[in-house]
């Protein structure tokens, strides 16, 4: 069913046209506003992008439905939040984020599109970043196209990954990414050859025998930056077998999303999220203590 909002037009756009309020006050993008500008209305009456609204106005405003939807799968998956415009899920490492060539109709756009179904609702996939397979945790996903533009880029994220080597204290790796081989995945890090900035701050949580446990906070968004980033600085992921071989038995790498945080797309209110560790990298870390 359709998405229903009603705003109060505040005093700073007194006398300005809906359209300015929308795109400036509530944030709908252009392709958002060309979806909902016959469907506004203005103190319950049909109005334009191009009336002129009054502080104290309510504007209502209807997003309609998605019509292309990903295949429907049913599957768990673990919802740690849900209301009419946000799906919060603990992500397992097990399950892809979209369907590729590789994953067809086991990932998690194929779950969450069965789950919302069976709720009535019609909405895309809409992940706000995405995790590899193999990646755990936090993921943020938009029921409406509104809640997708006004978190894009606006969601804050704390990784944990078991990596090799003892660290300590905390560091911060700026080396550029690159992709070798546009055929593969795989990126690797150069100085020279890197055509992609990339920010990785560190700091160390728990130390073992030959491993730490860190946590992470990323400035950029590449893809497997984290993952990169820690081989180029000696301290490869547990599992990570495409940028290493520590621990290669445990089958996929050891990074979780652990915590995010982010203002509601509609509400502003102040969110936060966290989930935690999946049973192998619980495990993992339980055997490592021992071994002490």
């Amino acid at each position: 069913m359709p998405r229903n909002i009603d705003y109060t037009v505040p005093p700073e756009y007194d006398g300005r046209k809906t359209v300015h309020f929308l795109r400036g006050y509530c944030g709908f993008s252009s392709r958002l506003m060309r979806k909902v500008k016959y469907a506004l209305k203005c103190n319950g009456e049909p109005t334009r992008t191009i009336d002129i609204i009054k502080c104290g106005d309510i504007i209502s405003v209807s997003i309609p439905d998605d019509d292309a939807l990903p295949e429907i799968t049913e599957a768990e998956i673990d919802i740690l939040y849900e209301d009419e415009d946000i799906l919060v899920i603990n992500k397992s490492p097990f399950m892809a984020m979209h369907p590729t060539h590789n994953h067809q109709g086991d990932t998690l756009a194929n779950a969450v599109t069965a789950y919302l179904t069976k709720k009535g609702k019609s909405a895309a996939f809409r992940a706000v970043g995405r995790l590899d397979k193999g990646t755990s945790g936090v993921v943020v996903c938009a029921i409406n196209p509104l809640s997708a533009c006004k978190l894009s880029g606006r969601i804050e994220k704390e990784y944990c990954a078991l990596v090799q080597g003892e660290l300590k204290g905390e560091g911060r790796v700026d080396v550029p990414i690159y992709r070798p081989d546009p055929m593969k995945t795989l990126r690797a890090c150069s100085y020279e050859l890197g055509v992609e900035p990339a920010f990785t701050n560190w700091r160390v949580e728990k130390s073992f025998n030959g491993a730490t446990l860190i946590s992470l906070r990323l400035e950029t968004g590449r893809t497997h930056q984290i993952r990169v980033h820690m081989a180029f600085s000696g301290h490869p992921l547990a599992g990570d077998t495409m940028y290493g071989d520590f621990m290669p038995e445990i089958g996929h790498q050891l990074l979780h999303c652990r915590r995010c945080f982010f203002d509601h797309p509609v509400t502003g209110e102040k969110m936060k999220f966290e989930a935690p560790f999946p049973p192998d990298f619980a495990e993992a870390l339980t055997k490592l203590g021992k071994i002490e």
